[in-house]
């Protein structure tokens, strides 16, 4: 034993450091190395998937938020509100505080109960008080769309060890699918992969629509689920791109209505001179046509150059019409057919003019002369614009409060109508759902005949996949 124990130490002398550093080097290698790789291979299809802009983990994207997670609530084809983690909801107190009774049988996607206590959705100016089967959300006015925003998924943080000594901020949902990686470029996510029953999702977002389809010809996307303009992608064959008609994202001419041009009957002018789309991509106002509030018959401003005349006619502009139209480049081409049309009708409203007996001080005429400017820029000054061409996209509920109130910061063209304002506040507040029907469909009604913008059109969105 005695020369046993001299042969080990003095192996130990000479070889300890190379035995030692091999043992960590097998730990390490086992409990690190091993469980990535075997993580990292799958047996599942897995998709390469492209998405427009910039996120982080706290603001995801609808398509994915959506995939991973559910609300107490969701909207259904024609936009109605039913229950879905929530068994039922009660509304109380004059439509101030909303009771939701949640469903005993919901776990989170690491098998812990659904808890009242665990529904944090970050509202502002509203109180939430949870009990032991419901929570329940006090906000300081009634509001009835309040049902609807609840349908927004919901999402526990926790924090997710990794490599034995590091840890890192992860999402756990309620369903089948979730997330297994991510990785950060800065303080914005530059690859998420979701895992579902049958197969792997990889999405890798880009800042450009450009970006997006560079990536897609250079192979790190087969998939790219949402964009505006295919491109040149179109003429690729083993590329299939499938259209998909938006009905809750239209393309429209917002007016600053403090410019002293953007009188009513220039708005209503100008609405005449355009050439509506005949088929179902047709925008009638600003409500989604499948929701439940949509007016159908409303009124339209089919082109109609005489009556654009009359209306400009009716009050002459007190200055020259040099009008700028901004938009992006995606709208440039329908750009620059508004603007052919608007000049066009300038020429036969300075004609109409020279000739009437209406008229009396002829020099005015030439006011009418409608020279169009167009401007392009990748991301417009909702601040600084005369006439803004871009899309808009409708919300879940018919409420318009936001966009068209004369005393919300977010009504960027200062749009300002009483009558509006008292049907966007009575909408929000009235309870019964046919009630609200009948106010919306006024609000369609008399939105039009006062119009803030020129409704053109429901937009495309294109879905592209490697065959």
């Amino acid at each position: 034993m005695r020369r046993l124990y001299w042969y080990l130490t003095g192996y130990a002398k000479k070889h300890g450091w190379v035995f030692l550093a091999s043992l960590i080097g097998a730990i390490l290698f086992f409990s690190l190395v091993i469980p990535f790789i075997v993580g990292s291979v799958t047996f599942k299809p897995t998709e390469f998937r492209g998405m427009l802009g910039v996120y982080t983990l706290s603001t995801l994207p609808d398509e994915i938020k959506q995939r991973l997670s559910v609300g107490l609530t969701e909207i259904t084809d024609n936009k109605e509100v039913v229950p879905l983690l929530a068994e039922r909801w009660v509304v109380e107190d004059d439509g101030k505080q909303y009771r939701f009774v949640l469903r005993d049988d919901v776990e989170w996607q690491d098998g812990r109960r659904l808890r009242p206590d665990d529904i944090q959705y970050q509202f502002v100016d509203v109180e939430t008080v949870a009990t032991p089967n419901d929570i329940i959300f006090q906000l300081p006015d009634a509001f009835a769309p309040f049902p609807s925003v609840v349908s927004e998924p919901l999402f526990r943080q926790v924090s997710q060890r990794y490599f034995w000594f590091f840890s890192r901020p992860m999402l756990i949902g309620i369903g089948p699918n979730k997330i297994v990686d991510y990785e950060r470029q800065s303080n914005r996510l530059k690859e998420l992969v979701i895992e579902t029953p049958d197969r792997r999702l990889v999405y890798r977002f880009y800042l450009t629509e450009s970006d997006m389809i560079n990536a897609f010809k250079r192979g790190e996307i087969d998939i790219i689920p949402d964009m505006s303009e295919p491109g040149d992608l179109l003429e690729w064959k083993n590329v299939e791109v499938v259209k998909h008609l938006q009905t809750d994202r239209y393309l429209a001419v917002f007016f600053n209505n403090n410019d002293p041009l953007m009188t009513k009957s220039t708005r209503q002018a100008l609405s005449y001179a355009i050439e509506s789309p005949s088929d179902e991509t047709e925008a009638l106002g600003p409500i989604d046509p499948t929701s439940w509030a949509y007016l159908e018959g409303g009124k339209a401003y089919e082109k109609d150059y005489d009556r654009a005349v009359e209306r400009l006619l009716a009050e002459l502009p007190p200055q020259p019409m040099e009008l700028t139209l901004t938009t992006t480049q995606t709208f440039e081409t329908d750009a620059e057919e508004i603007a052919r049309q608007w000049e066009e009708l300038g020429d036969l409203a300075v004609t109409a003019c020279q000739s009437s007996g209406e008229v009396s001080d002829k020099e005015q005429c030439v006011f009418l002369d409608i020279v169009v400017n167009i401007k392009v820029s990748n991301f417009p000054d909702t601040n600084d614009f005369q006439l803004l061409l871009i899309g808009q996209e409708s919300p879940t509920d018919p409420d318009q409060y936001f966009l068209w109130h004369s005393e919300q910061p977010t009504n960027f063209t200062r749009y300002k109508n009483t009558r509006i304002d008292a049907l966007l506040e009575r909408g929000r507040t009235t309870l019964d759902q046919e009630e609200r029907t009948a106010i919306y469909q006024e609000f369609q009604q008399f939105l039009l005949e006062d119009p803030p913008a020129i409704f053109l059109k429901h937009l495309y969105s294109y879905e592209i996949r490697r065959k």
